[in-house]
């Protein structure tokens, strides 16, 4: 088999790994950078735990989820940060026109919605309206440019190490880069950068998590310090 038939055959795999709507919950619950148990997955897409275990052996096999025990327990998530990014690129390109879902048939999941746009966290970074805000404050004092794909400036990593979350190359992910926010449809910071900022945020209190895993609010003393760091009004995190 030539490469490029290696490669069509491998794409035609992994699309079908997502075209069952179950297997495609699972991965987007996962977004959120947990480990979570066959069980918590069966009721979060409401499957048998039978149906989940079936679904997730696939995943797992498709190298799309990693495993581990802990005695009678399986735990599984994302395999990687580059896999979270194929998912969150993917539900991108599938959200309705203007990255906005369709009306939400209940309050309370229309309460869920609302809270995941206006800030979340991709897996191990922040996104919504609050990551598009910090990435575009931070491109506008010149620490992050996106003219030429995602970089670092100079000032972004002396910005970083003084923030006390300095940045080192690790493996394969870089330092930077642009993630489509599938609520904005604009690009929010990914990559090394985006999840110390994220971790930091979360660490420091600046941040913390609501109601849904992956929803986040600014507490007011991250409205302060972004305002600080970055001249956000507090406005535009609320």
């Amino acid at each position: 088999m030539s490469s490029s038939e290696r490669v069509t055959s491998g794409l035609a795999a992994l699309a079908a790994l997502l075209a069952d709507e179950t297997r495609a919950r699972f991965c987007l619950a996962l977004l959120d950078g947990r480990a979570w148990t066959a069980g918590e997955l069966a009721r979060h897409a409401g499957v048998a735990p039978s149906t989940a275990s079936a679904h997730i052996d696939r995943l797992v096999g498709g190298g799309l989820l990693a495993e581990e025990r802990q005695g009678r327990h399986r735990y599984v998530r994302l395999a990687d940060a580059r896999v979270a990014h194929l998912i969150e690129d993917l539900a991108a390109q599938a959200a309705p026109e203007h990255g906005r879902p369709d009306g939400p048939p209940t309050l309370r999941a229309a309460s869920a919605a609302g809270a995941l746009a206006r800030g979340r966290t991709c897996y191990d970074h922040l996104a919504g309206r609050l990551g598009i805000a910090v990435t575009e404050a931070m491109t506008a004092r010149g620490l992050l440019r996106q003219d030429t794909g995602f970089a670092l400036t100079d000032a972004g990593l002396r910005w970083f190490a003084d923030l006390g979350a300095p940045l080192a190359p690790s493996g394969r992910r870089p330092l930077a880069r642009g993630c489509l926010d599938w609520t904005e449809r604009r690009p929010h910071l990914a990559g090394l950068a985006g999840a110390a900022l994220c971790r930091h945020a979360l660490e420091a209190g600046w941040c913390v998590r609501i109601g849904s895993a992956r929803a986040v609010k600014v507490t007011p003393e991250g409205e302060r310090a972004l305002a600080e760091l970055l001249g956000l009004p507090a406005a535009t995190l609320r």
